[in-house]
């Protein structure tokens, strides 16, 4: 098999295996007893903020490193998926919510929350999807009433990523109903706001240890100080943090390909049929060099997709096209290896299983396919 190419020089190396490290020594031992917890420990996110695995691209006088690289976080997306991590929501909360912050923040705002989402003492959670309103963001109905030093904010939200152990959650909300996308702005609801309440830990069909919850606000009294950017630039703010967040779901989907092919390939070698290994079949071979090929490709177009990502040239179509591409492969290919695997790939205790339960919300968060696809469409003048 071809080497896997690579954008990564040996800094990466180095930080590959301390997030290695980590993960086998304070992830791997607990992951299990989280899956049934429905959650992980805030311990976990302490020790990963202690050995600099968060918000590394936070300025150091914040508290981050100030390391504005992508290749880090593909790294750490990476090392995740090896060992099967889907619990820690360490991706959406450094990739996707903590960006906001860092780009949209007053210094003020920065100084309060940037140390503490850093350090993991802060748990990050980003509060779009509503239960009437997904992909149209525009649809929203959460709302926000100014009321002079404060908002009201009344609404609720579901499908939110740590959702259970955010301290912090940016809230998409409606602050003016007369103005469309124009009259959406984000807030920051703290912990222990009064009439903020979390519903139930979603029981869903994988990533059981990744805590995802409802949300509602009931009179929410949110101050000014926590809007965060200006009143009604939310949707733009949105659209223009969507593309770095459509490539993190490709950089995991591509990861989780080359995981699922080491699977495959060490099974078909091992497991035997008719006296001999399953991978020296014709049709097993030929399914292995059709996912090789793919992942090869995808892996090529991922690293060109960060490449750009880092010198600032990724649109919002490239993003697109990387996030349904990649994400779409991903539940093919570990379709195919549990086929590979037969009965075995149908029991939770063998990796296969678990990385195709895990792998199908995918095609979903993060703009469906559909979506996706449109965004692409509507790029090429039909």
């Amino acid at each position: 098999m071809p080497d896997t190419p690579t954008i990564c020089e040996q800094e990466h190396e180095d930080f590959r295996a301390t997030v290695r490290s980590f993960l086998e020594k304070e992830v791997v031992p607990h992951h299990a007893e989280w899956e049934k917890d429905g959650q992980v420990s805030r311990e976990v996110w302490r020790k990963a903020g202690e050995q600099g695995l968060l918000c590394f691209d936070v300025d150091e006088e914040y508290g981050g490193a100030g390391v504005k690289d992508f290749r880090y976080n593909m790294v750490v997306a990476e090392e995740m998926c090896r060992v099967g991590a889907s619990g820690p929501g360490f991706p959406v909360h450094t990739d996707i919510i903590v960006p906001y912050i860092s780009q949209l923040g007053t210094e003020e705002q920065k100084q309060r929350w940037l140390p503490g989402l850093v350090s993991g003492e802060l748990i990050s959670a980003i509060a779009m999807t509503e239960p009437g309103a997904g992909s149209d963001l525009q649809g929203i109905r959460t709302s926000a009433v100014d009321k002079g030093d404060h908002y009201v904010l009344n609404g609720s939200k579901t499908f939110i990523s740590n959702g259970i152990l955010s301290d912090l959650v940016i809230v998409v909300c409606r602050t003016n109903p007369e103005a469309g996308h124009q009259g959406i702005s984000l807030l920051v609801v703290e912990r222990g706001m009064a009439g903020f309440e979390r519903g139930r830990n979603l029981d869903k069909v994988g990533m059981k240890a990744q805590d995802t919850a409802e949300l509602f606000f009931d009179n929410v009294e949110v101050p000014k100080e926590n809007l965060l950017g200006e009143e009604g630039s939310g949707f733009i703010s949105l659209m223009v943090n969507l593309p770095q967040e459509r490539i993190s779901i490709a950089a995991m989907a591509v990861a989780a390909v080359e995981h699922v092919l080491r699977l495959c390939l060490d099974y078909a070698k091992e497991r035997e049929a008719f006296g001999k290994p399953i991978g020296k079949f014709q049709n097993t071979r030929f399914m292995l060099a059709e996912m090789a090929t793919e992942a090869h490709i995808a892996r090529v177009f991922v690293n060109d997709c960060v490449t750009r990502l880092n010198a600032g040239d990724v649109d919002t179509t490239l993003a697109s096209m990387a996030k349904w591409w990649t994400t779409e492969l991903q539940t093919k290919v570990v379709d195919r290896g549990v086929q590979l695997h037969g009965g075995y790939g149908y029991m939770m205790e063998y990796p296969i299983a678990r990385a195709f339960v895990d792998s199908r919300i995918q095609t979903i968060y993060g703009g469906t396919t559909e979506i996706q696809k449109e965004i692409i469409g509507r790029s090429l003048g039909i």
